[in-house]
């Protein structure tokens, strides 16, 4: 306990040593950068903002809420990363689950780890940090993976000495991104695994893809069931299905975009009166409740 206290105490010191215009650091090779650089420091938390690089966009507030109740009762036990961008202003590198639940919680200040670094490492460090994360779902990772790719020009072996996985690892993350983008969201929200994706991402056809997802979610098809029907329907010859009558040119422009919009490939159906009725299937209660705000939402 004597040591945690120690170690506070100096962080606020070296906080009051950041907060003189006289002691400003903006570079590795300035005056008392050695004792402010990898340091522990705590940081008014309204000195700091939040990194418009960070990869990661999912933050789920149930967890979030019980993050806050244990720092309430704990403390903050791993510091937040951040960068000096100017005098007594940061910006956040990782730890950004950490920030949002100490804000919430009204703390004033909060521990952090300082580096001086520019965009683009900035960039970096804050992929790479997530990648390595273990509550990051496949599709985040996937992106993360593209952003090294388009971003810093890393090719897959770079990525693959940075990250630490294997070249293949990061390839089957990165065909996730071929998958339709319904079927994206199915795998952000934890309705199919990174399994199931893999299996689908074998058949070209984005239609045939949408069919399988539902087939999967429908009847609860596990990976390996989902890859034994993947293997039959390329191992078979394909059957010519009755020619479904025609949509009109306004329906069909429009079926994709609801489809994304709802999470799930929607059917519909015109008579020759030009009516007709329009079918979101759903596929649990939570589902059900998800679609149900979306409508609430576009009212």
């Amino acid at each position: 306990m004597a040591k945690a206290t120690k170690k506070q105490a100096l962080g606020r010191g070296l906080s009051a040593l950041l907060q003189d215009p006289s002691n400003d650091i903006k570079s590795i090779q300035d005056k008392n950068a050695d004792k402010v650089v990898g340091n522990i420091i705590e940081l008014n938390i309204d000195s700091i903002e939040v990194n418009p690089f960070q990869p990661r966009t999912n933050f789920n507030e149930e967890s979030l809420r019980e993050l806050a109740s244990s720092i309430k009762e704990l403390g903050i036990i791993q510091p937040i990363t951040v960068r000096k961008i100017g005098f007594n202003k940061y910006q956040l590198v990782s730890g950004e689950r950490r920030f949002k639940a100490s804000k919430n919680i009204g703390l004033e200040t909060i521990p952090s780890y300082i580096r001086i670094a520019n965009d683009q490492e900035s960039l970096e460090m804050a992929l790479v940090e997530n990648i390595q994360r273990q509550d990051l779902d496949a599709i985040e990772i996937a992106l993360s993976y593209q952003r090294l790719i388009d971003e810093i020009n890393l090719t897959q072996e770079q990525m693959s000495v940075r990250v630490g996985k294997k070249r293949s690892t990061i390839s089957n993350y990165m065909r996730l991104l071929k998958l339709d983008p319904i079927i994206q969201t199915g795998i952000r929200d934890g309705f199919i695994s990174m399994g199931h994706g893999r299996a689908i991402i074998n058949i070209e056809d984005q239609n045939k893809q949408l069919d399988l997802y539902e087939k999967i979610l429908s009847q609860k098809l596990s990976v390996r069931q989902t890859e034994d029907l993947v293997r039959n329907k390329k191992g078979n010859k394909v059957v010519s299905a009755p020619k479904k009558e025609d949509l009109p040119k306004y329906i069909k422009k429009g079926i994709k975009e609801i489809s994304e919009y709802f999470g799930h490939k929607i059917n519909v159906k015109v008579s020759k009166n030009g009516s007709g009725k329009i079918t979101i299937p759903f596929h649990s209660e939570e589902d059900f409740n998800r679609i149900k705000k979306l409508v609430q939402r576009a009212k």
